[in-house]
């Protein structure tokens, strides 16, 4: 018994050397510390780098710096490069990329000139120590990057030109840093600057043009393999770390190229993305935060009134560099003030780039001791204050976005909208709820329905069975993505009629139906069971056909017909277009009349969608075959079509349908029947009142007139 206490006693002897205790009791401070901090309004993201000042070498010592924990916080601050620049809004960013330089311009000169002279003369070092102190309060981590995207507003623009800013000024810094190792070791020479030049370029070439190919390959030849997805992709964050730093710059630059090489090929809303997000937040961010707190020497402040009055100033003056750069941002752009305060709270948090180059600097004698510990303390300053102006900053963005869109929100119901998607092909199924998922509204409480229609006959109890067996999988696979689904099952004499009074029961908004397998359509889309669903519902319909993962499309070509503009469902389609095509990070191409883009740039603009979109003019529907020419095959087509009776029906709308899948069978196409009535007002008074036989007489005429003016040429011939 005395033998087992003596081994007790041995295990727990600080600081603690096994590995298992260890990870455990990193594992406790990461539950336990956001829960108990929480209750005070503190930032979850403080409490980790307290926790690590408590537990660090320089606290209790309970854990040393070992190379376990150093491995651990690599990982996590290489997953924060990566995650930021997963999430940036590549066509937001693209839009306002030189709001980005100059905010980095910003972010990177007001620091560097405020810093120098004040290191230089007031604190009284020499040039290269103050040059290389001052690049220090240029460079920024993304420390409190986390809360921004748990609050949802990481899309917000101060959010992408910040995360922009920050990739600039960090590689300005890191390359400022080895011109300056190279000045004091005397090696800066024209070899020097061909060498940084030529491998910064192989990186790049390396990143945006071989890694996005592989990728794309992987992921169409393992599309079921779900877990080797999220494998592939952290190989790809940490090869790209290690190719950054063979060509000479630091590993983290590495993972946010890395970031923006798989941005669009990873959506916001996918369930690699949720999987990402979760295993680095839950773990190896935490790890992070919690070795950053374990640097933090605070008997710092006990040795001596010059480390105090160094650490003072670098505070100060770091956080002041930051706030003025940010406040110029504002005034330039016209930002809100909880914007600027945004950017100030992302973009003043010192860690990982500062200690680096302070590091550097200290191993190579250009830096002192006064300069080492008053960084650490800075550190752990800018830190706090950084989480604290996010979180509030980030939370009255959230509360004025949603006083912006509640009217909106009030007139689409898009608080309780409801998605339909009935199954006849379990095989369509996975690329029908990835397109569900994306388009989905995520404020709405109601789940995405998955419908099967059994044959009412004597084994209708058992094929329900089969069914709900069959769709099980798939909502397993929606809840990776944190995306509520749910299997509704039915008896019914007609497949047409079971979807039909089910879309009713459910008061569903979108009915999401895949392209059948059929040929010989005859002049109708996809024969009288589809006639019979779109005539049965006034729902807004897409029938969908995905050659390919939605992924890997590079463009949506959209045709719309003269006065689509005047259907009910007109801005809920619109609007999913563009959140599919912000998803996927990928532009819009309209073809349509101009009235009809005029109405779209409107509802763009009053619904402030940021989806990139292009316009163009078209009229002659008569021969849609003319867009041929403009569709590539990695477009997704989507045709606007209408029902019969519709303000924009056409004769011509009839066969288009047709000609996609005799034209176009190796591309992804989309027709969409948009809502036909108002539900608001009552329109089932007036179901019996129909335009139909006015829209046939009038197409009648149309045809013989078609005919007499063919007669005619014949003549003239």
């Amino acid at each position: 018994m005395t033998d087992f206490f003596k081994h007790l006693m041995h295990e727990f002897e600080l600081p603690l050397g096994n590995p298992v205790l260890v990870f455990s009791l990193i594992l406790f401070i990461i539950l336990l510390s956001p829960i108990l901090l929480r209750k005070l309004n503190i930032p979850g993201i403080i409490g980790l780098i307290i926790a690590g000042v408590v537990i660090g070498p320089y606290g209790f010592n309970i854990l040393e710096k070992n190379s376990a924990i150093d491995l651990f916080s690599t990982i996590g601050l290489l997953y924060i490069m990566f995650i930021a620049g997963l999430e940036l809004d590549m066509n937001d960013f693209k839009s306002n990329r030189n709001k980005s330089l100059l905010f980095g311009f910003f972010t990177f000169i007001l620091p560097l000139s405020i810093g120098f002279p004040v290191c230089f003369y007031l604190l009284g070092y020499d040039f290269n120590a103050s040059f290389l102190t001052a690049s220090m309060f240029a460079t920024h981590t993304l420390v409190s990057y986390p809360i921004v995207s748990k609050l949802g507003v990481s899309k917000n623009q101060a959010v992408a030109i910040t995360v922009g800013g920050t990739i600039l000024t960090d590689t300005a810094v890191l390359i400022i840093l080895a011109v300056i190792m190279g000045n004091s070791q005397g090696n800066l020479n024209q070899e020097f600057w061909i060498r940084l030049g030529v491998s910064l370029a192989i990186f790049s070439a390396i990143m945006f043009l071989i890694i996005p190919r592989i990728a794309k390959w992987f992921f169409r030849k393992l599309e079921s393999e779900k877990h080797s997805h999220y494998i592939f992709v952290l190989s790809v964050v940490f090869f790209a770390a290690f190719l950054a730093e063979v060509a000479g710059v630091e590993p983290i630059i590495g993972a946010f190229v890395a970031g923006l090489a798989l941005n669009k090929l990873i959506p916001h809303s996918s369930a690699l993305m949720n999987r990402i997000e979760f295993i680095g937040n839950s773990l190896f961010i935490p790890f992070f935060l919690i070795s950053v707190g374990m640097l933090v020497d605070v008997s710092v402040i006990l040795s001596g009134p010059m480390a105090l009055i160094v650490a003072g100033t670098l505070s100060v003056v770091a956080l002041f560099g930051k706030w003025i750069a940010a406040w110029f941002t504002q005034l330039v752009f016209k930002y809100t003030k909880a914007q600027r305060q945004l950017i100030f709270g992302l973009s003043s948090a010192h860690a990982a780039a500062t200690l680096a180059v302070i590091l550097v600097g200290y191993k190579a004698e250009i830096l002192d001791d006064n300069i080492l510990n008053g960084t650490i303390i800075l550190i752990l300053v800018t830190c706090i204050i950084a989480s604290f102006a996010t979180e509030k900053a980030a939370k009255k963005i959230v509360i004025e976005t949603e006083e912006d869109t509640s009217s909106l929100v009030n007139s689409n119901g898009a608080q309780s909208e409801h998605l339909l998607l009935p199954i006849a092909n379990v095989e369509n199924i996975e690329k029908l709820l990835e397109f569900s998922i994306f388009i989905k509204d995520k404020k709405s409480p109601n789940p995405v329905s998955i419908l099967s229609v059994v044959s009412n006959n004597n084994e209708a109890e058992i094929n329900i069975l089969k069914a709900r067996n069959k769709l099980e999988e798939y909502v397993r696979q929606a809840s990776a993505s944190e995306t509520n689904v749910n299997v509704i099952t039915t008896i019914d004499h007609n497949t047409a009629s079971g979807i039909a009074r089910i879309s009713r029961e459910i008061m569903a908004d979108i009915i999401i139906l895949g392209w059948p397998r059929r040929v010989g359509l005859l002049n109708k889309l996809i024969g009288e069971k589809m006639d019979s669903i779109l005539s049965n519902t006034d729902k807004t319909t897409f029938i969908c056909h995905l050659e390919k993962p939605l992924v890997l499309h590079k463009r949506i070509v959209i045709a719309a017909p003269p006065l689509s503009e005047h259907e009910n469902g007109f801005e809920l389609w619109v609007t999913k277009m563009a959140k599919l095509a912000q998803e996927l990070s990928i532009p819009m191409q309209l073809y349509s009349n101009e009235n009809t883009k005029n109405a779209i740039e409107k509802h763009f603009k009053n619904a402030k969608l940021t989806a990139s979109i292009t316009m163009h003019l078209f009229t002659d529907w008569e021969d849609i075959l003319v867009l041929a020419k403009n569709i590539h095959q990695d477009d997704l087509f989507v045709l606007a079509s209408a029902r019969r009776g519709a303000t924009s029906y056409m004769g011509s709308l009839e066969n288009i349908p047709t000609k996609l899948e005799k034209y176009f069978p190796s591309n992804s196409r989309l027709v969409i029947y948009p809502q036909q009535f108002n539900h608001n007002y009552g329109s089932e008074r007036y179901d019996d009142i129909s335009a139909e036989p006015l829209s046939k007489g009038i197409e009648a005429m149309q045809k013989i007139g078609k005919g007499i003016e063919n007669i005619f040429k014949k003549d003239e011939e």
